[in-house]
């Protein structure tokens, strides 16, 4: 019996990259599985089609599996809505969510147009929105769901170029862990992957200087989108369902926990900050706790001496 064997599932972005796999995945695990795909490109600046949704939905079913497909857009509430729909009236059920649906639209934040802040902000952070907001209450009513959310390290710890993409990545963060808060008390759980793999979205990053270069080319062997597709169907399955509130890394065979915002270090003025003191005082004083400011797509979050 497969890890999601009798649940049904929502998989948005699943005609392609990670979520193509999360899909096939969720499959052989035993869900059946709605696959939404919008069918454009990686910019979401071409006509969608509804082609790459069917034929995930196809090869699961020839695999002996149960599979609808969708091609509506994440971004309109109301077709979430439907998805939701079309997932309760084909399948009898709806029990977990996994949203790694997302388009980039890179550019130097002083050369941003207001169009290509909107649109990535529209489908990553209003997109995670409307597929929660649109199936929440349903799994509070059953007093069961999970939620898989993808962040990014682009949001996690930056990358110049993708201002755009990390602030909606850095939202979902937030939206996921107060979701988890929330939804504790009803069994509902939310969890957050920032995955490193290569993909079509990181196939078409812009690359400044010989080392990225390098490094994509790497990535491009050494990273498969199956580790992260199998940590979101592992996450969704009732086997995890102890975990909520957590932002996973994940690359190749290496799963890691990040932390999150807590303070790490203070300076105390008993008679109060001036301006002044707070230049000459609490700044130096707190400097050595400072995070550098350096980023990059290929971001390292193995600690030393893990397993």
């Amino acid at each position: 019996m497969g890890m999601l064997e009798g649940r049904v599932v929502i998989v948005t972005g699943g005609g392609n990259g990670i979520g193509r796999e999360v899909a096939l995945i969720a499959a052989s695990e035993g869900a059946k599985v709605l696959v939404n795909d919008l069918g454009g490109g990686p910019r979401g600046d071409d006509r969608g089609s509804g082609g790459p949704a069917e034929a995930v939905a196809a090869e699961i079913r020839q695999r002996g599996g149960q599979a609808i497909s969708n091609s509506k857009s994440v971004t309109d509430y109301d077709a979430v809505v439907g998805m939701r729909e079309q997932a309760l009236e084909t399948f009898g059920g709806l029990h977990a969510v996994i949203n790694p649906a997302g388009i980039l639209r890179d550019s130097m934040f002083h050369k941003m147009t207001n169009a290509d802040w909107d649109v990535v902000v529209d489908v990553h952070l209003r997109g995670s929105y409307n597929i929660c907001r649109a199936t929440v209450e349903h799994f509070r009513g059953q007093q069961d769901g999970a939620y898989v959310l993808f962040s990014s390290s682009s949001g996690l710890f930056g990358n110049l170029g993708q201002t755009n993409y990390g602030a909606a990545k850095m939202g979902i963060a937030g939206l996921s862990r107060i979701l988890a808060l929330e939804g504790a008390a009803k069994n509902i759980r939310c969890n957050v992957i920032a995955p490193v793999a290569f993909t079509r979205l990181v196939a078409g990053v812009k690359v400044r200087d010989e080392e990225a270069a390098r490094q994509l080319a790497e990535m491009a062997k050494e990273m498969p989108v199956e580790a992260p597709a199998r940590l979101a169907v592992a996450l969704a399955s009732a086997g995890a369902r102890a975990v909520s509130g957590q932002i996973f890394g994940v690359q190749k065979n290496d799963i890691s926990v990040m932390s999150q915002i807590r303070p790490i270090d203070f300076r105390e003025k008993p008679d109060g900050w001036t301006v002044e003191s707070i230049v000459d005082e609490a700044l130096p004083g707190l400097s050595s706790s400072f995070t550098p400011l350096v980023g990059g797509f290929i971001s390292s979050t193995r600690p030393a001496g893990g397993a």
